[in-house]
């Protein structure tokens, strides 16, 4: 018995090229590229306020949260990373936010991935 081919995956998109509005769209889909759409977001973090709030809200979204990319590190955790590394007062305010909505035992583990104390002592960089 031979096991087939998976399918194809559908062309990337051009993430870097896409609005704020069209890489939350990405995300809220449920796309294949949805992460590809998180870390762009959080690449504009710094320099795009929109960025950031929309990173902020979909950190909270039951996809990103439940969105393993492996071990115990979620999407939520890469959105929240994105939001401490811009380093920007709106960005880590909305990162401490959307940490703080994190369930108790999440919080516990993304501390420990970033080897930090507290949610304010880290300073992940991208």
């Amino acid at each position: 018995m031979t096991i087939p081919p998976p399918p194809a995956l559908p062309p990337e998109p051009p993430v870097r090229d896409m609005t704020v509005g069209e890489l939350r769209a990405l995300v809220e889909r449920r796309d294949v590229y949805r992460a590809k759409a998180v870390f762009e977001l959080a690449a504009r973090a710094r320099d795009d306020d929109a960025a950031a709030e929309t990173l902020a809200e979909l950190s909270r979204l039951p996809v990103l949260r439940n969105d393993r990319l492996h071990g115990f590190v979620s999407l939520a955790w890469a959105a929240i990373s994105g939001l401490l590394a811009a380093e920007t007062p709106r960005a880590r305010q909305t990162a401490y936010a959307a940490f703080a909505d994190l369930p108790p035992g999440d919080q516990d583990l993304f501390l420990t991935y970033l080897r930090a104390d507290t949610i304010e002592a880290a300073h992940p960089r991208l």
